[in-house]
């Protein structure tokens, strides 16, 4: 006979497990100078979202938190990269370094009192809800994605932006999924869809730029001027 008590307490650590490297992930973008890397990262953190949706679904008994770990497998970690791969050109990934305006110390430390800063953030929520769950997705939830618009900010190339909107709807997931986990399947899959849009979109757009201009740094697209 399964002692359900313990099957719970594990789930939970699998889930605080998953969320610690999940918050890895995020500074993990900050730091990483290679856009390939970058993609990788993104994939890797899709992943771990995943995983953290099959633990809460099965903690509450939720076959929607399974179908969203089965959609998330399949759009993030498998349809989007393999869309920015193809729509976008191949010497965008060969580059070795990206351009960013602060030095990866600088930016690892901002981003760590980023991190404090959505953890002071997400305390008020927390101290309304007793479920243990919540108190691990909510403020690393906020913390990715809080780090992804950072990621935003400091790069200067039109790839890494865009994986860095990819991980701020990472990090809004992995909180939502802990507080809303009976949402309508239907939310997640308009959710899931627009994202793998919006990838497509902005990798033949960045193609785009990259044939036209030969560079997709976007602070050099401010020299441009209509004829």
């Amino acid at each position: 006979m399964f002692d359900t008590t313990m099957i719970t307490t594990s789930l939970v650590k699998l889930n605080a497990l998953a969320g610690g490297l999940f918050l890895l992930t995020a500074f993990a973008l900050v730091a990483t100078r290679q856009v390939l890397a970058c993609l990788r990262i993104y994939i890797g953190q899709s992943v771990l979202l995943a995983f953290s949706a099959v633990f809460l679904g099965a903690l509450h008994g939720s076959v929607h938190l399974f179908l969203v770990a089965g959609i998330t497998l399949a759009i993030k970690s498998i349809l989007i990269p393999r869309l920015l791969r193809r729509t976008v050109g191949q010497d965008i990934y060969a580059r070795r370094e990206i351009s960013q305006i602060l030095n990866v110390p600088a930016s690892l430390l901002i981003a760590v009192a980023i991190a404090f800063a959505a953890y002071a953030a997400a305390t008020p929520l927390l101290a309304v809800s007793a479920d243990p769950n919540e108190s691990i997705n909510l403020p690393i939830g906020m913390a990715g994605l809080f780090l992804g618009a950072y990621t935003i900010c400091v790069r200067r190339e039109a790839i890494p932006q865009l994986i860095g909107i990819l991980a701020m709807e990472n990090g809004a997931f992995f909180a939502g999924v802990s507080i809303a986990p009976g949402l309508p399947l239907i939310a997640e899959l308009a959710a899931a869809f627009d994202v793998l849009i919006i990838a497509l979109v902005m990798g033949l757009l960045t193609r785009k730029i990259q044939e036209a201009m030969g560079t997709t740094a976007v602070g050099e697209m401010t020299s441009l001027r209509e004829e």
